[in-house]
């Protein structure tokens, strides 16, 4: 009996740290696609509009492709395997709101009510500065878990920035019924729009903490576990904020968001449903009981239940006291008269939807002029985004990333819904704008902050682990097998 001897070398590593790709390539085409599609449809508003092509087009279409190519430098540079469509899907709607504002930028109607003109070029600066901010996040947050350790800093940090607008001297005069913007000299800025993602970052450090005691349950109830009464102080507490915020500065929209952001992250760090029931029934408490004594949101629901009654009280000059707006009617008459294939790139007359058309109801220029398919492709893109944040929450490695990533996804997807269902009809109006596509430099800038996070958290998830030093006794082990 013979035996041989074969020496082996053994060799270890991981999975991930096998030819990972890092998918810049395919960043860097989806990109030319994001920017040749808006250009395209600015030189199709030129030519409805003028009969030719707009003079500022090459203008337009370098400063576009510019912006997007430093963003993507930086990404190959500082976050080299992060999610190859986020920063596309941001240029794309991005591009096309500069398109839609530089549309209604040429409307008489709205230069003589002093809402228009000059816009576009505002908004190609908001885009550049947001640029700029997402660079920033990615040069200087090296690791997304860093922002753990200002879990209660950003309490306070999101606190003062709600609180911001009620300070005398420093909160603009009431603005269309809602306290939320800031005036520092010429500009003003909305704190909100920031807040929301410095709210993030502090329920995704508290849950992480707390999630276990949120998660213990005291006694079943109809096929739901009850959370016992202590661990219901946290959604209380932040439903007393919410109201506040919708009280005091009759912001519904941004307490509809905080509030729902909360019981989202809420319910993925303890997977209990009890918690998306007791926010719902919450939610709808707060929401009736301060419609009941709020003559701002009474006019918002008004306006929802009878658009046209509104409209024709508008048109009358009724004189009751009351604020009656036209807007929404003429929003769902700008839908339907855009069908399923729209009229075109400015050959639509959303302009009479007036001092809003650029920014609130902005969706519905494209419902009018690129019609429900248009619509729908524009949400498809916004799907995607939250699609993308919702993979990079699964892929993290760490509970606080994990949480981060899903709260800001589905804060991104709450704005969404409230606009597009407020502008359509399907819920009341609530003064927030359609994140890249409407005008307004707050929300363009905190945005594109939010995808830089974002893009952060994907790059650590993704990022292939390396792999461990050589051990020098599995070199010389030797392998026997009988021949």
């Amino acid at each position: 009996m013979s035996s041989t001897t074969n020496t082996s070398t053994q060799h270890t590593s991981t999975i991930g740290a096998i030819g990972t790709p890092s998918r810049r390539n395919t960043e860097l085409a989806l990109l030319a696609f994001a920017v040749v599609i808006p250009v395209f449809a600015y030189a199709n508003v030129g030519l409805a509009l003028n009969d030719e092509v707009p003079a500022g087009l090459a203008a337009y279409g370098i400063g576009l492709g510019v912006l997007a190519g430093i963003g993507h430098l930086v990404v190959r540079k500082f976050a080299p395997y992060a999610d190859p469509l986020l920063l596309p899907l941001a240029t794309l709607l991005n591009g096309l709101g500069l398109v839609a504002i530089w549309r209604l930028d040429q409307s008489s109607l709205l230069r003589g009510l002093g809402v228009a003109g000059g816009k576009a070029t505002n908004q190609l600066i908001y885009t550049s500065l947001g640029i700029a901010l997402l660079i920033a996040v990615l040069i200087f947050l090296k690791d997304h878990r860093t922002l753990q350790r200002y879990t209660y800093i950003s309490m306070v940090g999101a606190l003062v920035l709600l609180l911001l607008p009620l300070v005398p001297g420093l909160g603009a005069d009431l603005t269309y019924g809602a306290k939320i913007w800031i005036k520092v000299g010429s500009f003003t800025i909305q704190p909100g729009e920031f807040a929301k993602i410095v709210l993030a970052v502090f329920f995704a450090g508290y849950l992480m903490v707390k999630r276990d005691a949120l998660a213990l349950a005291s006694r079943r109830f109809m096929g739901l576990y009850l959370p016992r009464g202590r661990d219901l102080g946290p959604i209380i507490v932040v439903w007393v904020i919410s109201i506040l915020i919708l009280v005091f500065e009759t912001d519904l929209g941004t307490s509809l968001l905080f509030f729902g952001m909360f019981v989202i992250m809420l319910y993925v760090a303890t997977e209990r449903t009890s918690w998306i029931v007791f926010g719902l029934l919450m939610s709808a408490a707060g929401a009736v009981g301060v419609a009941s004594f709020e003559p701002h949101v009474q006019t918002r629901v008004q306006a929802w239940l009878d658009p046209m009654r509104e409209y024709q009280l508008s048109r009358a000059g009724a004189n009751d006291g009351i604020v009656h707006s036209e807007q929404a009617m003429q929003a769902l008459w700008a839908f339907g008269s855009g069908g399923t294939l729209g009229t075109g790139w400015g050959q639509g007359h959303s302009e009479l939807i007036r001092f809003a058309a650029n920014s609130d109801f902005i969706l519905a220029t494209f419902g009018e002029e690129l019609g429900l398919a248009g619509v729908m492709a524009i949400l498809l893109v916004y799907g995607l985004i939250v699609e993308r944040g919702i993979r990079t929450a699964l892929a993290a490695r760490d509970p606080f990333g994990k949480l981060l990533a899903i709260g800001l996804s589905g804060a991104f997807a709450l704005q969404v819904f409230v606009v597009a269902g407020g502008v359509m009809g399907l819920i009341p109006l609530t003064g927030m704008t359609m994140p890249f596509l409407a005008y307004g430099g707050s929300s363009v800038i905190a945005n594109w902050a939010l995808i830089g996070v974002l893009i952060r958290i994907s790059d650590t998830a993704r990022r292939p682990a390396p792999a461990p030093a050589p051990n020098p006794d599995a070199e010389m082990t030797q392998v026997v097998r009988p021949s």
